[in-house]
């Protein structure tokens, strides 16, 4: 059986074509479609690793990873930057441990406890530092769109509220409340308008509009508090948009963002009223937009899940809806990848587990699915 902590990182690249995961040896990185790993480096044990999408621009692959407090001799302030196919490497060395990396073909942020660079690419010439919150668990967002170039982070180690930069023009876009308690995941959609948070309470997930901060969509995860260990929207081509969200409970969820029908009569005037005077959080259980599929104890209660929403194979038949068919990919720090594919029902929606897959085994990797 897995170990708990097989894995001590992982990520998908922008495309959600592949996903990297880094070890207490080295790191890896595998194709989402196949499973099968690509790339396997032994350099020692790896905390954080990103991929750079799957273009030739840094020749296949580029991969930025930090190693880890497991490796004495190297340090947890220092970010290489490497090139898979020439082993050209590149440190960089930080003022404290870095917490977390996001990069797009124009800039590479490198979050830290209460500061964040932010580099321009390709000669990685540092254009701003910026001083935040407190921000121990290098909780940020930031937009693979070069023209919506837009990053979030918390403003308070607090409370829920939202800093929204631009980091293009370097400029601040504003502030805003997104939660009361404190954040614990945030993701943008591939274009940058949309951004989802999540507070450390995860029991409701909100969905606001850039760079206006306008509240689009609130969705009830459940009504237990767990902490959600990644937030992920589908590619553009998805039409309705989905939103997909693991926690600790083990449990997937996947929304779908479309407007629910019109309310009419008096239901509209009654909810229209309540919403105007009761609190925020209180409205939100008014009338709550529920998930549109979950996949129950899919994998181990506390475990942290990193998961991403891929289009559907182009082989796969049509269908009256490209979220129909999706596939949402869920990897595990015990050492598996699942895949599974999202259709619609009268009732609902549905994810059926296609693929798990073990990280860590040397021979055939592929083990039978089962249909949740």
């Amino acid at each position: 059986m897995a170990d708990d902590r097989a894995l001590l990182c992982c990520s998908f690249n922008q495309d959600r074509s592949c996903f990297s995961v880094g070890t207490s040896e080295g790191y890896k990185i595998f194709n989402c479609d196949t499973c099968s790993c690509v790339y396997e480096k032994l350099d020692g044990a790896v905390n954080l690793i990103e991929m750079f999408f799957t273009t030739s621009l840094l020749a296949l692959h580029a991969v930025i990873f930090v190693s880890s407090f497991l490796q004495p001799e190297l340090s947890p302030r220092r970010l290489f930057i490497l090139n898979t196919a020439t082993q050209v490497k590149r440190a960089v060395d930080f003022v404290s441990s870095v917490l977390a990396v996001r990069w797009n073909k124009k800039r590479i942020v490198i979050v830290l406890d209460r500061k964040v660079h932010i580099n321009e690419l390709p000669h990685l010439n540092c254009l701003q530092i910026l001083d935040t919150a407190e921000n121990r668990k290098g909780v940020c967002a930031f937009s693979s769109n070069t023209e919506n170039c837009y990053l979030a982070l918390p403003a308070s180690s607090t409370t829920g509220t939202v800093f929204v930069y631009d980091t293009l023009h370097l400029n601040a876009l504003g502030e805003f409340q997104a939660h009361k308690s404190p954040l614990a995941a945030m993701a943008f959609t591939p274009d940058g308008l949309l951004l989802a948070t999540a507070s450390d309470h995860g029991t409701v997930i909100r969905v606001h509009v850039i760079p206006q901060a306008s509240k689009a969509f609130t969705f009830r995860r459940g009504s237990y508090a767990a902490t959600i260990y990644s937030l992920s929207f589908g590619p553009q081509s998805l039409s309705p948009q989905l939103l997909a969200a693991t926690s600790s409970s083990g449990t997937l969820h996947v929304f779908r963002l479309c407007s629910p029908p019109a309310r009419q009569g008096t239901n509209k005037r009654v909810s229209d009223l309540l919403a105007a005077v009761i609190p925020e959080t209180v409205s939100d259980i008014v009338e709550p937009d529920l998930h549109f599929a979950t996949v129950r104890h899919g994998f181990s209660p506390g475990v942290k899940s990193i998961c991403a929403i891929a289009a559907p194979l182009e082989e796969e038949l049509p269908s009256s809806s490209s979220a129909d068919r999706a596939r949402i990919f869920v990897v595990t720090l015990n050492g598996f990848f699942n895949e599974y594919q999202v259709s619609s029902t009268p009732n609902g929606g549905v994810c059926s587990l296609e693929r798990e897959c073990s990280l860590m085994t040397t021979g055939s990797d592929q083990i039978s699915a089962r249909f949740v």
